[in-house]
């Protein structure tokens, strides 16, 4: 099944420090993965692939525009931030892996790096939280595909906060 993308590069380059001189092959790839490794988990598998049925047959509800505007779309640009944001600075050519510099401007620290990505998964977070409470009131009437997950669906969580790895 085809997947659509949730937000688009004008999304990601109005809402974040992403300059509009960034080529969109930078982070294109990034969006799709941010959007399948988070978004699916709070939305689960069924509404999730309901969702971009619907963007792709361009058969989106009212509802679901709402839910995408409001709380999916917010959460998306900021999760892919914070995928992003580590790799923004390397390139893979035929030579290898490479680390771009500016001419006029001076690379960020891992540890500026590392403080920019906590404060986009903070925003995506509180997305998150708003986005759970919706859907505590709303999904059953609106959004029946959120309970009809089954086998090896991802079912939604219903929590917010990226508490690290846990090995």
């Amino acid at each position: 099944m085809a997947t659509a993308l949730f937000i688009n590069r004008t999304d990601l380059v109005k809402n974040t420090i992403i300059n509009g001189s960034v080529d969109t092959d930078r982070f294109i790839q990034i969006i799709k993965i941010s959007q399948q490794q988070h978004l699916q988990i709070y939305c689960g598998t069924a509404l999730y692939d309901q969702i971009s049925a619907d963007i792709l047959a361009n058969t989106v509800s009212a509802d679901q525009q709402l839910l995408l505007n409001d709380y999916l779309q917010p959460m998306l640009i900021h999760f892919a931030m914070v995928d992003y944001l580590p790799f923004s600075s390397f390139e893979i050519k035929n030579g290898g892996l490479f680390k771009h510099t500016s001419e006029n401007g001076q690379a960020a620290t891992k540890d500026e790096v590392d403080f920019l990505t906590q404060k986009h998964r903070n925003y995506a977070e509180f997305y998150t939280r708003r986005f759970i409470d919706y859907m505590s009131f709303n999904a059953s009437a609106k959004f029946p595909k959120y309970f009809e997950n089954r086998d090896e669906d991802m079912y939604p969580s219903k929590s917010a906060a990226f508490v690290g790895w846990v090995l």
